[in-house]
């Protein structure tokens, strides 16, 4: 085979990877790319959605770090504490889920998944239909039933409205919602795991369950493991509609005890129709995900 056609052959197969690279490439720009880049454009903005973007730099940004008492005192900290609890919580739990499902037989293994991740899927409804009846403030609601039946308390407490009790509210409900796409990656880790390892190592001396999933399972899976991660730092961040749905109302609570980011975003985006300052809290936000996929990144690869 001569030189010349080494090199057509080449150029013919760059050029069938990018013709199977473009419809990724083009996706990734109109939903990725774009929208982001739209975003940071609007952040310099004073823009109200109906007259043009009236160009005002870094405006957006200073009057949020400085100006903005709702945003610092409580939006961030209720953000970084639902985030800190529900991300590594539902993390955590999924793949211990994920685990143990992987030791049963394929039939009850397949329902008890969708058990599991049925909620992800429908917690919009869930949460209005199922969670407020449970929480609900008068002795009607089976939390407050239940403890007026044992006498720990002498009158119905108003859950969603109490701000010492929203949020943590928020937070199980994060974590009952939170076996979503990581969870069935995990899952599918587990079982899709090299026998021939654990074979290995049972004649290295690994002696038990344990062992194999510390010294194994782990290492084997690290990609879905890492996925998983960045499933559940991104619907950890992102997961503003727990408040809304439970209180009815944006703000949540009057005293913004359940204010999330994603709420805020709302709030100034939609409500207000102050789109370019939103859009630089949206900024904010996507920074705060990148920055822990980031640490997550350096924790599951070389």
């Amino acid at each position: 085979m001569t030189t010349e056609t080494q090199k057509k052959r080449k150029h013919a197969e760059h050029r069938t990877n990018l013709t199977f690279l473009l419809p990724y490439v083009a996706m990734f720009t109109i939903f990725i790319v774009v929208p982001i880049s739209v975003a940071i454009f609007l952040s310099l903005t004073n823009f109200n959605t109906i007259e043009t973007p009236d160009f005002i730099g870094l405006t957006n940004y200073v009057n949020l770090l400085t100006q903005d008492d709702v945003f610092m005192q409580y939006v961030i900290p209720n953000t970084v504490i639902f985030a800190l609890i529900v991300g590594p919580g539902g993390y955590v739990l999924g793949f211990l889920l994920a685990w143990v499902l992987a030791q049963l037989p394929k039939v009850p293994r397949t329902i008890l998944a969708l058990i599991f991740y049925s909620p992800s899927m429908t917690s919009g409804v869930a949460m209005t239909v199922v969670w407020r009846i449970i929480f609900s403030g008068n002795e009607t609601g089976y939390i407050n039933s239940l403890l007026l039946r044992l006498g720990f308390i002498t009158e119905p407490i108003v859950w969603t409205i109490n701000a010492d009790y929203i949020l943590p509210i928020m937070i199980l409900i994060g974590l009952w919602g939170s076996m979503g796409v990581g969870f069935l990656a995990m899952l599918a880790g587990v079982l899709n795991g090299d026998q021939e390892l654990y074979e290995a190592a049972a004649i290295d001396g690994i002696k038990n369950r344990f062992q194999e999933l510390i010294y194994i399972t782990i290492p084997s899976m690290r990609p879905q493991m890492f996925f998983g991660a960045v499933m559940a730092i991104v619907g950890a961040f992102s997961n503003g509609l727990i408040g809304v749905q439970l209180t009815g109302a944006n703000p949540v609570t009057g005293s913004y005890a359940g204010q999330l980011i994603v709420n805020h975003i709302d709030d100034y985006g939609f409500l207000r129709y102050e789109m370019g300052y939103a859009a630089a809290i949206s900024v904010i936000l996507l920074m705060m995900i990148y920055l822990f996929s980031y640490v997550a990144k350096q924790l599951f690869t070389d």
